[in-house]
């Protein structure tokens, strides 16, 4: 029979299929046993409008034969068949989809959705076989059809014999290359290996004869090869089942089974959402870190299905960064696929799955808070650095969501708290949120500038992450009320004593005197509100605080940027009235104790000093 010509469009775009669609070639056995999957389901549909239609599921399945010798591969289905007609129109014509115009004519809404509306997926069959032949025969006829094709020029179609009603698809695999081992796609190992990958979860069994091997005549000592026929795919996924028939077991094992992590999760999600869009998850949030989770080589995503098919190992498209550690699967029957069914970044329907999973993931988090603490706070100190970094980036665009899930380490509690923990317990005069940073929890809780606000009975909260103050800069308020570092210039806090311009006034000019010693490492001298027993410490005057000094000064690309940094004296200690004898009777004796508190104060804060070992000197000489 002669060879009929593939339409000019058909040329094209079949030479895009084969050469540029599919990054990876193994998604080809995913596209066949989709589309021996939709042809089962036809059948199925067939059933429900025909009483002369018997469907029983278990009679239906997909077998994949292996015939090495003759580099033949062959995916035969139970399904509905094509006659000669659908053969040219179905297949002859590139992109035309068998299956979308048949749920278009059914109007098939039901859960059971037809996978193979693009299609183009047969194609991909040629990116490995050098010649592709399809023998049909379809339901309610007699005869039978064989068509074959080489690829781009052309195809026939022939009368040939077939008992049963299905197709067989037979590809003829390719030569090996030094650049590619199409060998892989005659192993068998290696061929359920990419069914259990992208096809686990197809409905009906997918068949293989597996070569196995046993004692021989009860000589343990030497073995036979035998084949036994498996069902290779799971079938039927958890997320396809009712949360109310799964136990918590459950929900562990399939983490353990995807290799999500050698933990056990402090929680799962179980997601079935109906409305604009329609998609079923099951999510996970591990107990501990990844290894690699802060690295470059980390990748975020959630597996991606669509009505069981693998569509994505990692969509990250579908998880913000700041949840970014959470694992699982994602199947929707709505999908908008494109027709490689692996570019999906712009596509709407993804956006609106990512925004239902973002919500719930917050809420669900936010429960395991109020309900399981112990948990949260596990899950909090293994994630919350990434929840920190996502206040802080985008210009804290995400602040609303996440700023209910951060913990600080309290003053008053000697715990973790939330912001809306602290906010609920402060008193009616305290203005502001206070806040303390530092390398841990107890060199904060040491520091000279938290006396102040501890002894009005205001709760501090302890920051001890580089990422913290950043975060909190950030949010800048939470329940209007504004954050306040007890470093800050002004605290907010009437003292009930002299006021600062007082104090500053009495002693105008040793103070101008000791910022003249100390040049531009400080902004200024005062007298200090904020201490009651140290002798002195160093304030922020601006936005960039000490602290953010350090980190920022530790990065690669430091740019020198610096706190505007205050000392302040305690004029009520001791220590002053030394400071204050030096000055009116020995001004070398007052420039050693300047730099002296100066540099104390840099140590408290975790600074280092210019030189140590003058300073070293220094102390000696004042115990001289």
């Amino acid at each position: 029979m002669a060879t009929k010509q593939f339409q000019a469009e058909t040329k094209r775009l079949l030479d895009i299929v084969i050469n540029s669609i599919y990054s990876n070639k193994e998604i080809f056995l995913r596209e066949l046993i989709s589309n021996s999957s939709d042809a089962i389901d036809k059948l199925y549909y067939k059933s429900l409008s025909d009483d002369s239609v018997t469907f029983n599921q278990e009679d239906y399945y997909i077998k994949i034969s292996v015939d090495k010798e003759n580099r033949r591969l062959k995916i035969s289905d139970t399904g509905i068949g094509m006659t000669e007609e659908e053969l040219e129109n179905n297949i002859g014509v590139i992109a035309k989809s068998g299956s979308l115009d048949f749920k278009k004519l059914n109007n098939l809404k039901d859960g059971r959705d037809i996978i193979g509306q693009f299609g183009v997926g047969f194609y991909s069959a040629f990116m490995v076989a050098d010649e592709v032949t399809i023998v049909s025969k379809a339901f309610g006829s007699d005869k039978a059809y064989k068509w074959e094709s080489e690829g781009i020029e052309g195809y026939t179609i022939t009368p040939c014999e077939k008992e049963s009603v299905g197709t067989d698809i037979i590809l003829k695999i390719k030569e090996s290359t030094e650049d590619e081992d199409y060998e892989k796609y005659l192993d068998e190992h290696n061929l359920k290996s990419i069914v259990k990958k992208y096809s686990d979860f197809i409905r009906y069994p997918i068949k293989m004869d597996i070569t196995k091997s046993k004692p021989k005549d009860d000589n343990e000592e030497e073995y036979e090869e035998y084949t036994e026929e498996e069902t290779v795919n799971s079938r039927v996924p958890i997320w396809e089942r009712n949360k109310n028939e799964l136990t918590e077991e459950d929900y562990k094992n399939f983490y353990r089974e995807r290799q999500y992590g050698f933990d056990e999760p402090v929680k799962h999600i179980h997601i079935n959402a109906e409305g604009t869009i329609s998609f079923k998850a099951v999510l996970f949030i591990p107990e501990r870190v990844p290894f690699d989770f802060y690295t470059k080589e980390y990748e975020k995503g959630l597996e991606l299905y669509s009505n069981g098919v693998l569509i994505m190992d990692k969509c990250p498209e579908l998880l913000p960064d700041y949840f970014s550690f959470v694992k699982g699967v994602v199947d929707s029957e709505d999908l908008s696929l494109n027709i490689s069914r692996e570019m999906l970044q712009q596509d709407r329907q993804v956006k609106l799955i990512a925004k239902n999973i973002k919500n719930k993931i917050k809420k669900e988090l936010k429960s395991l808070l109020n309900n399981d603490r112990e948990n949260y706070e596990k899950f909090f100190n293994s994630f919350g650095t990434q929840l920190k970094y996502g206040v802080y980036s985008d210009f804290g665009q995400n602040k609303e969501v996440l700023q209910d899930l951060l913990l600080f380490y309290s003053s008053k509690e000697s715990k973790l708290v939330s912001l809306e923990e602290y906010v609920s317990r402060m008193p009616e005069d305290q203005k502001y949120i206070y806040y303390a940073t530092g390398e841990s929890v107890d060199k904060v809780d040491k520091l000279p500038q938290t006396e102040f606000v501890k002894e009005k009975g205001y709760e501090i909260l302890y920051l001890t992450e580089e990422v913290d103050e950043f975060a909190i800069k950030m949010m800048g308020s939470y329940e209007e009320k504004e954050f306040k570092s007890v470093s800050s210039k002004d605290l907010g806090i009437e003292s009930g004593e002299d006021s600062e311009e007082q104090k500053e006034s009495e002693h105008k000019e040793m103070f101008g005197k000791m910022k003249e010693i100390l040049s531009d490492k400080v902004k200024t001298v005062r007298a200090s509100e904020r201490l009651k027993n140290h002798p002195v410490c160093l304030a922020n005057d601006g936005e960039i605080s000490i602290e953010m000094e350090k980190i920022l000064s530790s990065m690669p690309n430091n740019q020198n940027i610096q706190a505007e940094k205050a000392l302040e004296i305690n004029v009520n200690h001791e220590v002053f009235e030394s400071l204050k004898e030096a000055y009116e009777q020995d001004k070398d004796k007052f420039k050693l104790y300047t730099d002296v508190l100066y540099n104390q104060a840099c140590l408290i804060e975790g600074l280092s000093i210019d030189d140590p070992v003058e300073y070293t000197n220094n102390v000696c000489k004042i115990m001289n």
